[in-house]
């Protein structure tokens, strides 16, 4: 069980989480959601013991073993491979301690070995590993060979590889693609300990949760089921505060106008302070009101004769190099597309072929005439002028614009009063991600292309982002890892793979159903590899066992050996001492005796010796 008991939790000056409480069973997968900056991930920092608390404790069960994940890897000279294997703390001391044992404590060694299945040890990471989207060549590579967003993946496998009793998971999703999420899922369904997730992500939190902890208002709600549940619950639950609060206000109303009438009139002086007693007791119900509201509202464009792009035989890359080939397509007005296909494959540089970002090597691109784009990028946020405010970077785009216009404009995405003045660099990751949206549509572009769009927003900026793409008139292209938003949002899926790209014959669930078979394949190759691997190991590690009783006989032997050479010299030098002739003859026996012993174990010892040589 986790136990969070009447916590508080200070950030500067601002409290996160003011006398919070809850009880998480084991073996439950609970959903922690929240607005952004509320204190998820400031809480999950408090259950590891690295912020302390001002009220209040946190307790797991003794021995519990928690699994966080590591935000900076340090050495980055490891393969991937290594740097997994030896998240399993005590296998990796346990190898390193069977350098140094004595023979007598190596069988104790290789049965623990055994019991924690390290022989299977390389061959599970491997799995791990393509499960997450890397390649059999690629788990013996060193960390410094990948990326930032490759190695927050391999510090995601070495979280789920190291032995845990409680899982916690802080946006583990926002570095993979969406064939790497569906793994994912599948994985943590099979976790058999206590699962914390912070999650933005309504599918993983609707098909993996049995419970959700709602971090609001500095408090923390336990509710049973998954999201869709808790946000019925909460409903009904703000519906009925509602009621309450309607027969409240009556109440108070009836109370006041009684004390208004009559406290200043002697015979009802008594009977309206007592009622002006009530008014001051009764509590005000509070609504579960929510503490943001994200906006999104995207201008209406022009209607365009289709279609609004044409490609033919194209072919797509960088530096005179093809990513992708032989594209033949159209995208028309009406047109709602989700792009598939593994990170790599080019789903970014085809959307940066539609928005006008890299021209064509080969073939030809048709666009219709006064074709406005919209592009968002996953990394656009970091090339803002975080100088400038809103208001400002807006009004270098709307050149011809008043300040009025400019300001109606960020007030559709949710940027208006002080948000417009306030300095990019000071604004949250989901309002600077709005900030984008905002410049991406100031011309009211007739396609949308957005490239994992949501990375930076909240479950309620995430509704109200699927709610205007919804009532947007335009055509648009999706690349995103957030299966709620293809579902609601995309009715054509394109797949690219094999360097080109093509309409997917199927709906989602058979994509899915295609990925997990992929996987399964690739993970069985790997495990191929490693098998062989972990094979000559363990025949290593048997004819290690096999010997250990020979080394430890021949241990005893050496000891037995030195006891008797002992006697030996003791007798030896009562020679030199005055001796009767009936003690030099029993001293004469008592050293034959001792001589013979040596001998036959001095023999044996060879036997032992020869024998361990041949082997």
């Amino acid at each position: 069980m986790i136990d969070i008991n009447d916590i508080t939790v200070r950030m500067g000056s601002k409290i996160l989480l003011s006398h919070a409480s809850a009880h998480i069973s084991d073996r439950q997968k609970v959903g922690l959601v929240g607005l952004n900056g509320c204190g998820k991930s400031t809480l999950f920092r408090v259950l590891l013991g690295e912020i302390g608390t001002e009220t209040g404790s946190v307790s797991f069960p003794s021995k519990t073993r928690i699994s966080y994940m590591e935000q900076e890897l340090k050495n980055l000279s490891l393969s991937l491979l290594d740097y997994v294997l030896q998240k399993d703390i005590e296998r990796t001391h346990l190898l390193e301690k069977l350098k140094v044992a004595r023979p007598d404590e190596l069988a104790d060694i290789h049965e623990r070995l055994t019991m924690i299945e390290a022989d299977s040890a390389p061959a599970r990471a491997a799995h791990i590993l393509t499960g997450l989207g890397f390649k059999e060549e690629d788990i013996y590579r060193p960390l410094s060979e990948f990326s930032g967003g490759w190695r927050m993946r391999v510090a995601l496998a070495g979280t789920l590889f190291a032995p845990s009793d409680t899982l916690l998971l802080d946006e583990p999703t926002n570095h993979l693609d969406l064939e790497a999420v569906l793994w994912l899922v599948s994985h943590l369904q099979k976790y058999r300990g206590t699962l914390l997730l912070i999650s933005h992500d309504r599918t993983i939190l609707n098909t993996l949760c049995t419970q959700i902890l709602h971090l609001e208002h500095q408090g923390l709600t336990l509710y049973s089921g998954n999201y869709d549940t808790f946000t019925q619950t909460r409903a009904q639950k703000q519906e009925l505060l509602q009621k309450l609060a309607a027969k409240q206000e009556q109440r108070r109303q009836h109370l006041q106008s009684f004390v208004d009438r009559f406290r200043y009139k002697a015979t009802k002086a008594k009977q309206a302070q007592s009622r002006l007693k009530m008014l001051e007791k009764m509590k005000t119900i509070t609504l579960l009101t929510d503490e943001g509201g994200a906006r999104f509202d995207f201008p209406n464009p022009l209607h365009l004769a289709p279609p609004l792009i044409s490609l033919e035989k194209g072919a797509v890359g960088y530096n005179e190099k093809a990513v992708l080939k032989n594209l033949t397509l159209q995208i028309n007005s009406d047109d709602r597309i989700a792009l598939l296909g593994a990170n790599g494959n080019g789903k970014s540089t085809f959307a940066k072929l539609l928005a006008g970002r890299l021209k064509l090597l080969e073939g030809s691109i048709t666009h219709s005439k006064k074709l406005a784009v919209g592009y968002f990028a996953q990394h656009q946020a970091e090339e803002l002028p975080l100088g400038q405010t809103p208001l400002t970077f807006i009004s270098h785009l709307m050149k011809e614009a008043t300040e009025t216009k400019v300001r109606s404009h960020l007030a559709r995405f949710g940027l208006e009063g002080e948000k417009a003045l306030t300095v990019i660099w000071k604004l949250s990751g989901g309002e600077k991600a709005r900030l984008l949206f905002a410049a991406m549509c100031y011309e009211a572009p007739a396609l949308l292309i957005l490239d994992e769009p949501t990375n930076h927003l909240d479950m309620d900026a995430r509704e109200a982002l699927i709610e205007a793409l919804n009532a947007y008139e335009g055509a648009v292209i999706l690349i995103t890892h957030d299966l709620h938003l293809i579902e609601l949002i995309a009715d054509k899926l394109w797949l690219i793979q094999n360097q080109t790209c093509k309409p997917f014959n199927g709906d989602l669930e058979d994509y899915k159903k295609l990925l997990l078979e992929k996987t399964t394949e690739e993970i069985e190759k790997t495990k191929k590899e490693t098998i062989s691997a972990r094979e000559e190991r363990k025949r290593k590690a048997e004819k290690r066992a096999s010997l250990a009783p020979l080394r430890k006989e021949m241990q005893q032997l050496e000891s037995e050996m030195e006891k008797l050479y002992q006697k030996k010299k003791n007798i030896e030098q009562k020679f030199t001492s005055p001796l009767s002739s009936e003690e030099i003859t029993n001293l004469q026996k008592e050293l034959s005796t001792i001589d013979n012993l040596i001998s036959s174990a001095e023999e044996c010892w060879l036997q032992l010796g020869e024998k361990l040589e041949n082997n």
